[in-house]
């Protein structure tokens, strides 16, 4: 979020970084702070006041560059864009460019240059942050687009680089803080501010929406509303410098006015948007339906996908123009020929946009915001922002009226506001006034008992979601320290003691207990003599593995124990004495789940690494148990021991 973008919504006083911590106690957590301006270092304007050919070059010149010192500075260039009077930025002795690279005095073809001029991609720009610069020579300023420029300033602060950009961690629950307005609205409350909300101003129109537009909307369950207007007469071109620099100060490249107001709008609101243009919305008609199976639709990043019956689109009368909440089809953006436009708003059900954007693997700013779930309710007022923005920009002439298809409303949530539980719950003392002081900032109504909550925080449905409101911003440091009340009565099972108890019992005799995946390679079965193909049939194979070496669950714990073994072996340990109680993973039949079973398996070498002392090792053990007749038979025939000196414990 942009600093500067932000302060038309509240007042921020303080220093960025004093900013981002009190942000971060309130529960937005900073991650971190931006500043284009930090990366660039001793650039300042200056004039170019005389350019005469290199002595020994053909393609180069030397310029005399006034930039506020003594004396002007003499710098070699081989840009061939420049004359005399140009306004430029000019890298001094020893500055630093945003690329990290480092300017000093030197030598050119003989000639000693002080400087650097720069060019768009050398200050870490392109033609879509300048759309009248030239892309490969120097950044030359008009005075109309730099009216401020004076020579010697800091380009940082010419160009507009000086903004910090504020970057938040938002949780899935805090949709509405995926915007300015929403930040902002955090910021009023966490500094004590006021919130100066922008309400959209009436804009002029003529004619009527319906001469051109019909929306139908067939799939309700996932369309809840669907907003739209139309703009006739409209003049395509680059946004306003302020403009630009918003949208790149918040990490999004401006393209052209309307999609750069749909932008705008978006990171503004929250409210993804879209400009058709109505040439290729053909019949004049919008419809939201269910794809048709293997359906095609080429999007605005070329590929052609083919859709299903669980996704979405928006269609006109002969096909699919959009993939609802995710993006526009190659024909439904807006180009230099068009003439009028369409301005999509809506939402859509949150989980199956996100299905959609997952099955097809293109996840998209829209997509993200919508799958979190939008307020339906503030729907129009982005649409009318974007129409207010279209004035402002004098971009088109408006059309009267918008089409307004509100299909799921959201109804009010009331919450009971119990003084008494919040103050328990929270160990504080806090009156129902001081409740309401903090809770009335960030949108919610208190009515007596009852807290009418804002239609934008769904997560908000219990009196212990209010009370995590009220103690975020009451401040976690300022909730007084209690004593815990109560005991907690959880106790072991009896399985659970006669588990502990043994085990307990073997780390007594002089093993070390360790803990290994559930999972490993089928590879490792080979280790302990056991086929990779019978194991793939009696193993419980996982569907989606991280990759091989995690690919089947356990049928045995030995490899995970021989491997621990293995190693303290090769660090030369004197003697290793381990076991692992671990559960392992049997499978039945399709439909039923795998069998759990827990098992033990010890090994060793050194003191304890003999046959006899294991077999003591065992038989104290599992005296200790309180089994009786206990009896040891040898076993020839196991697969992954020496045949004839290996037995089984009955």
């Amino acid at each position: 979020m942009p600093l500067e973008w932000a302060r038309e919504f509240v007042e921020i006083d303080c220093t960025a970084e004093e900013y981002a911590a009190r942000m971060t106690m309130s529960g937005s957590k900073v991650e971190g702070l931006f500043s284009e301006a930090a990366h660039i270092k001793n650039v300042v304007i200056g004039k170019v006041e005389e350019i005469v050919p290199h002595p020994d070059s053909d393609h180069m010149v030397v310029c005399q560059v006034e930039v506020g010192q003594d004396a002007p500075l003499q710098i070699v260039t081989g840009a061939a864009n420049l004359q005399e009077g140009d306004l430029v930025p000019v890298a001094l002795h020893k500055s630093v460019l945003p690329c990290g690279k480092e300017i000093r005095k030197g030598k050119l073809r003989g000639v000693e240059s002080c400087g650097m001029l720069c060019s768009l991609d050398e200050l870490g720009f392109t033609l879509n942050d300048f759309p009248n610069a030239d892309e490969d020579g120097i950044f030359v300023l008009s005075p109309q687009e730099f009216p401020q420029a004076e020579i010697g300033m800091s380009a940082a602060q010419v160009l507009g680089m000086q903004d910090i950009t504020v970057e938040f961690e938002i949780t899935p629950n805090r949709p509405d803080c995926l915007s300015v307005r929403g930040l902002a609205r955090e910021s009023a409350a966490t500094l004590g501010a006021a919130f100066r909300d922008h309400v959209p101003q009436p804009v002029k129109t003529s004619g009527s929406i319906e001469d051109y537009l019909r929306v139908e909307v067939q799939d309700t369950q996932v369309c809840l509303r669907y907003a739209a207007a139309v703009v006739k007469n409209v003049r395509i071109g680059p946004s306003p410098r302020w403009l630009r620099e918003r949208l790149r100060h918040a990490g999004v490249r401006p393209i052209n006015n309307f999609v750069d107001i749909t932008n705008y709008v978006m990171l503004e609101y929250g409210q993804p948007m879209h400009c058709f243009d109505y040439q290729y919305v053909r019949g004049g008609q919008i419809v939201v339906r269910r794809a048709q199976q293997a359906e095609q639709l080429e999007t605005l990043d070329g590929v052609q996908r083919v859709l299903t019956e669980s996704m979405t689109v928006i269609a006109d009368a002969q096909g699919p123009i959009a993939l609802a909440g995710v993006m526009g089809g190659e024909h439904s953006g807006v180009y230099e020929n068009t003439t009028t436009v369409v301005f999509e708003s809506a939402v859509f059900d949150g989980p199956s946009v996100r299905a959609a954007a997952r099955r097809l693997g293109m996840r998209t700013e829209a997509s993200a915001r919508y799958e979190k779930g939008l307020d339906p309710n503030g729907c129009l007022r982005c649409l009318q922002r974007a129409l207010e923005l279209v004035q402002l920009l004098e971009a088109g002439e408006i059309v009267q009226g918008t089409v307004d298809v509100f299909v799921q409303k959201r109804q009010p949530v009331r919450v009971s506001l119990c003084e008494q539980s919040i103050n328990r719950l929270l160990g504080t003392a806090l009156t129902k006034q001081q409740m309401k002081e903090l809770l009335t900032p960030v949108g919610f109504e208190v009515q007596g008992d009852e807290v009418l909550v804002p239609s934008w925080r769904a997560d908000v449905q219990r009196s212990c979601d209010l009370a995590e409101e009220i103690a975020r911003f009451a401040g976690y440091n300022h909730i007084p320290a209690t004593v815990l009340r109560g005991a907690a009565c959880a106790v072991p099972t009896e399985e659970q003691r006669f588990a502990e108890q043994m085990l307990d019992a073997l780390t007594g005799y002089g093993f070390y207990e360790i803990e290994s995946f559930s999972f490993y390679s089928p590879r490792v079965f080979d280790q302990v003599r056991l086929a990779q193909d019978d194991v793939r049939r009696t193993a419980v194979m996982i569907a989606n593995p991280l990759g091989e070496d995690t690919s089947a669950m356990r049928t045995t714990a030995l490899p995970n124990v021989l491997e621990n073994v293995a190693r303290n072996a090769h660090a030369r340990a004197q003697e290793c004495a381990v076991f692992e109680a671990a559960r392992i993973y049997l499978p039945q039949s399709e439909a039923e789940l795998p069998c759990e079973r827990e098992t033990v398996v010890m090994a060793a070498y050194g003191t304890l690494g003999s046959y006899m002392a294991m077999k003591g090792v065992l038989e104290q053990w599992i005296e200790q148990t309180g089994i009786q007749g206990l009896r040891f038979e040898r076993n020839e025939q196991g697969a992954s021991y020496h045949p004839g000196r290996c037995a089984d414990i009955y």
